[in-house]
């Protein structure tokens, strides 16, 4: 939960650490809690081959839920994140698919060699569900995952995903489920907002989705990223400004028909925004596309994080200072249509 502002000495409020942990959820935002551990229990009760892991990590990436209700399908690996990978391309490589949840920066710098080994080569039915994704602490770079997506996209036979909302983690699980192959999924855990439903969207894995057109402004974007631009996109409307949202859920592989037909439209400047650093994310991998396929915007801005070791503090702090807060974007955008 987000603390309560203290008044600091100045009269400006003054958030408190434990801010540092805060949800995602703007204030008065619509939530639904642990959307993926419920969505895994509805998942295993059609599929008796689902088996849920974790690293120590049960309680924060909400796979509690599972655990409580398949308790002879849950395994508790303790604090062992190469032992937890291997472990589950073991049970995959005996017909189960094995749902592996831990904090992502111990997915992709702790055991990246056992996932990439075991898991990738093999092309195991493992799905990697990964908590405090990006930008998403305040504990500093042990804890934040800003080059996530830079690691596994580079990684063979990796799905990636990077969802936006509760309603689309709730639609992505028994996709992923059913799909052959390892994966891996970014989490928004705990009291998880609630933004596609508005759009009547539903996840298709590989596909990105224009959620609302716009002649102005193009925002390309995912994860929570694609929440901010919705955000964004309405504040704008008091300036006449009309922006345009492609949501591009699946970062690999990137339907780059949808971002290539999106963005081949005159006069409208694209802006990609990605919970991410700026190196190797959905920015790269959209320019790439764009240059490959001789598209040429009216504009090009690359929205992301820093390639640099972030600082600790208070998320509403950290999202202002490294430009991914709606303010902050939108002050971008703003001064990029002049």
């Amino acid at each position: 939960m987000i603390a309560r502002p203290a008044p600091a000495a100045s009269g400006k409020p003054r958030l408190t650490t434990s801010a540092m942990i805060a949800s995602i959820a703007g204030e008065g935002q619509r939530t639904k809690p642990a959307p993926f551990g419920h969505a895994l229990v509805e998942a295993a009760r059609a599929r008796p081959g689902i088996v849920g892991m974790t690293a120590d990590l049960g309680k924060y990436t909400d796979l509690h839920i599972f655990a409580k209700e398949f308790p002879d399908r849950f395994y508790q690996m303790g604090m062992a994140e190469q032992n937890l990978f291997g472990a589950a391309s073991g049970l995959a490589a005996e017909g189960f698919t094995a749902f592996a949840t831990t904090y992502a920066v111990f997915a992709t710098r702790r055991a990246y060699d056992f996932i990439h080994q075991t898991i990738a080569e093999e092309n195991r039915d493992v799905k990697i569900v990964v908590a405090l994704p990006g930008l998403t602490s305040g504990y500093g770079p042990s804890h934040q995952a800003a080059e996530d997506l830079a690691l596994m996209r580079a990684m063979p036979n990796m799905t990636v995903i990077d969802p936006c909302d509760a309603h689309e983690i709730e639609q992505i699980v028994p996709a992923i489920a059913d799909h052959k192959g390892p994966v891996y999924m970014r989490l928004l855990r705990g009291q998880v907002p609630l933004v596609l439903d508005e759009y009547g969207y539903s996840f298709e894995l590989g596909k990105a989705k224009l959620l609302r057109d716009g002649a102005d402004a193009l925002f390309i974007t995912s994860g929570l990223m694609t929440m901010r631009a919705h955000e964004v996109a309405e504040t704008l409307k008091a300036d006449r400004i009309d922006a345009a949202i492609l949501h591009v859920p699946t970062i690999k592989p990137l339907d780059e028909a949808a971002i290539v037909a999106a963005a081949a439209k005159t006069g409208r400047p694209v802006f990609v925004m990605e919970n991410h650093t700026v190196i190797g994310g959905l920015g790269e991998a959209v320019a790439s596309t764009l240059l490959r396929n001789r598209v040429q915007p009216a504009g090009w801005h690359h929205i992301g994080l820093p390639d640099a070791f972030l600082d600790a503090g208070a998320l509403p702090t950290l999202h202002d200072r490294y430009g991914i807060s709606v303010e902050a974007v939108t002050a971008r955008v703003k001064a990029a249509l002049g």
